[in-house]
């Protein structure tokens, strides 16, 4: 049996689990917990680096919090999560434990890894644990989260937290055995051993939604997850959580997706994929040329018009005249700030209020096109 070198090779890896692989009936499965556990500490032992992005929070906390199902409204969404982040960390730690290895809790927010002082330090914290031998367990920040939680971005988490941590592959661990061209459960179906582009992906039926009601992260999202980490350069192996030994080791199972791209700055990477505009900037046809072709910062003489409520370092949509959002980037003033200052001149703000107005409204280091 041939190995796969990007696995064997790998000296840094990120693995992420899903609720449903991790629990049952509401309850943490020790059995499912201590197979991956295992299946890490393995190979941890022998010198690789590994990240765990692990759902599971709020599944978890149903069953201590009288639950039958996954509540549908935010505030117990973030009751249950804080319930069950201490369990879901207890039983890691303690599984971990047993092979002399300690483990660290990391909570993301888009935040974290968006704002320039905060994505430098969530790196600094990553390479520092790493460096002390600690395996680091990361989750969304579900309890603080100011959006509705989906389970299913914690696949696009695990993507951006590969970039982040520069790592040489990443595992998506799933309830199939890997990317089918049609409905597994179906006769006729077979497993895509290789996926090397968007193309080998069109003649593809893809599920969006899970089956087992604590998770809503289906196949499509774990495909979007392997296509952000691909085109940052970074391999991706999709299997089950069942075969998660067989993957670390290098053997032949599940979908491997190949690079189609090459690292890019992990803050953009994150703006890309990871932010919704607050607001939206309306622009004039030289100013979508200048952003999208020259790659220029974004000036206030090139804005026709201000949407949305939005403060300064918040990500906004830049909008060409005919309503096509051709940009992402991180602005530089309130919202309320910016209608005086449509159609001018950086100069002429300057001499008439002060220098702090001769900067850019978005930096073109600030700014990536979609």
């Amino acid at each position: 049996m041939k190995l796969r070198a990007e696995a064997v090779k790998a000296t840094r890896i990120v693995v992420k689990i899903g609720s449903s692989s991790l629990t049952h009936r509401g309850k943490i499965d020790h059995d499912r917990l201590r197979l991956l556990v295992d299946a890490i500490a393995a190979r941890r032992v022998e010198g690789t680096e590994v990240v765990l992005v692990s759902s599971g929070a709020i599944a978890a906390g149903l069953a201590p919090m009288g639950l039958r199902s996954r509540p549908r409204d935010l505030a117990t969404q973030q009751a249950a999560a804080s319930v069950g982040q201490g369990l879901l960390m207890a039983r890691y730690s303690d599984a971990f434990a047993a092979h002399g290895l300690r483990v660290g809790q990391v909570l993301l927010t888009v935040d974290d890894v968006t704002r320039r002082s905060h994505y430098r330090n969530a790196y600094r914290t990553f390479a520092r644990l790493l460096e002390l031998g600690v395996v680091p367990i990361v989750n969304e920040n579900d309890t603080v989260a100011t959006t509705e939680i989906r389970f299913g971005d914690n696949d696009r988490l695990a993507a951006l937290t590969s970039h982040l941590v520069h790592a040489d592959l990443l595992l998506l661990l799933s309830d199939v055995d890997g990317l089918y061209d049609g409905d597994p459960r179906k006769p006729g179906t077979s497993m895509v051993a290789d996926v090397r582009g968007p193309a080998d992906l069109e003649p593809l039926r893809i599920g969006r939604t899970g089956s087992s009601g604590v998770g809503t992260g289906g196949m499509q999202t774990k495909v979007e997850a392997a296509a952000i980490a691909t085109e940052a350069g970074i391999p991706v192996v999709l299997t089950s959580a069942a075969r998660v030994g067989e993957a670390l080791r290098g053997q032949p199972v599940g979908t491997l997706f190949h690079p189609t791209g090459r690292r890019r700055k992990t803050r953009l990477l994150w703006l890309a994929h990871a932010t919704s505009g607050q607001g939206r900037l309306w622009l004039d046809d030289g100013a979508v040329r200048a952003v999208t072709e020259r790659r220029t910062s974004l000036l206030p003489a090139g804005i026709s018009k201000v949407e949305g409520t939005f403060s300064a370092g918040d990500p906004v949509d830049l909008v060409s005249p005919e309503g096509v959002v051709v940009a992402r980037g991180l602005v530089n003033y309130d919202a309320t700030e910016l209608p005086d200052l449509l159609g001018r001149s950086t100069r002429d703000l300057a001499r008439e209020l002060g220098a702090a107005y001769e900067r850019e409204v978005v930096h073109r280091d600030d700014l990536v096109l979609l």
